[in-house]
């Protein structure tokens, strides 16, 4: 029996026929990038996958919300195509999200949602979820700490990035550590990640900086890093405008590496800057393109095919993908797209190999386990893996907040 993924009202309308076909048959226009574009046919294995999920023949309809204007849309387009669907633009504007998350919830009675992008957004939908009951998967990578029953969280979090990241830099460039970040929630959270981490591995804070999204000059913040002659620089700045830092620091000249948990791996830094902008810089990432497994080298070239334009595919789309992918294993194992069956799947510990290598849900925390790779750029903007870190198992959440979502939901955010 035929099954359509497909979301009404002009919203989200995949063009994809779920069967069992064995190849797709839909071929999308790549070069057309906005709400009124097919998408693409789902791949065999989930195609098969999703017809054996039950005998309803009806729609299982998804929504997607995700950034294609504003400060976040780098990230936001190649997860809406890592999707292979189409999207509304909630234009990186936190007030837009939860307007389409009500509508996609009480008009057009969507199964799951996924997307988001900033922990900002995530944090405006979040409560929606939790009134109406619906299922919701964020797959990108923040700051961590999230507890609630109806939340799955797909990207890396600081267990899986900041204390290798921190680690790894202490041992290799010495004790001083300097943190500059975005002024939110991932910027203000994620530095606390690293103070802990830096004290944890024998190191001290010799400054810390938060700046507004909207800043793009930074000759202040580097004479001040260049007053306390830092070992390692962890840089935590996010969307289009504040990655403006990176061209700035080269010109300084300054010779201090830079650890990250986005860069790179989220916004394309390496290509869309000329060296040396991205310079000495290490990030820990569960996927960027140039990874060479085969499941990653089939992932991009596949991606490539359906998306010839797409400059760079980074962490999240990966993370995205394997959200979906992780959905259609456990519709498949509850047999039914019902809210509380399917959650009842995850948290058995449902798995994806893909991209990313294995991906499993961890039931008490609701967040994956995973591979994480430390990864660096050179003074050409040439990329390396340094060092890998095997299935990574996100349980802070229940080792130092006593969460265990499989039992109850505190439906909360905690803090380190």
């Amino acid at each position: 029996m035929k099954r359509v993924i497909q979301m009404a009202a002009g919203v989200l309308m995949a063009a994809a026929m779920i069967s069992g076909c064995s190849q797709n048959t839909a071929t999308p226009d790549p070069t057309v990038k906005n709400e009124e574009t097919s998408a693409s046919v789902e791949s065999t294995e989930t195609s098969a996958e999703m017809d054996s999920a039950d005998d309803s023949g009806e729609p299982i309809k998804i929504g997607m919300l995700e950034d294609l204007s504003g400060d976040f849309s780098l990230c936001g387009t190649y997860k809406t195509h890592a999707m292979e669907l189409i999207a509304p633009d909630c234009q990186s504007d936190n007030q837009r999200y939860q307007e389409m998350a009500r509508k996609l919830i009480l008009e057009d009675n969507v199964d799951v949602i996924m997307g988001g992008f900033s922990s900002a957004s995530r944090e405006a939908i979040r409560p929606i979820m939790e009134e109406y009951e619906t299922l919701y998967f964020y797959n990108n990578q923040y700051e961590g700490g999230v507890a609630s029953h109806y939340t799955f969280c797909t990207g890396a979090v600081p267990e899986h990035q900041v204390i290798p990241l921190m680690q790894y830099m202490i041992e290799n460039f010495g004790p001083r550590v300097y943190t500059i970040a975005a002024d939110y929630n991932f910027g203000q959270l994620t530095a606390q990640w690293v103070k802990n981490a830096t004290e944890e591995y024998g190191g001290e804070i010799v400054g810390e900086e938060f700046l507004p999204l909207s800043v793009s000059q930074f000759s202040s913040s580097i004479d001040k890093i260049q007053k306390a002659d830092p070992d390692v620089l962890v840089v935590l700045l996010t969307g289009v405008t504040q990655s403006s830092f990176y061209g700035q620091w080269a010109t300084a000249g300054m010779d201090v590496p830079i650890a990250t948990t986005i860069n790179i791996a989220q916004g394309y830094e390496h290509k869309r800057f000329d060296p040396p902008a991205c310079a000495n810089m290490y990030v820990t990432a569960q996927f960027i393109e140039e990874l060479d497994t085969p499941a990653a080298v089939d992932f991009v070239e596949r991606f490539h095919e359906l998306y010839p334009d797409e400059p760079y595919i980074g962490m999240e789309a990966a993370a995205q993908y394997t959200g979906m992918m992780l959905y259609a294993e456990a519709v498949k194992k509850a047999g039914t797209t019902e809210t509380e069956a399917v959650i009842d799947a995850l948290e058995s510990g449902i798995s994806y190999d893909g991209p990313a290598g294995l991906v499993t849900i961890y039931g008490p925390t609701h967040h994956a386990i995973m591979d994480i790779w430390i990864i660096y750029s050179d003074e050409n903007h040439n990329i390396s893996f340094k060092q890998k870190y095997d299935q990574i198992v996100p349980d802070w959440l229940e080792k130092e907040k006593g969460v265990d979502l499989t039992k109850e939901s505190p439906n909360m955010q905690y803090t380190p």
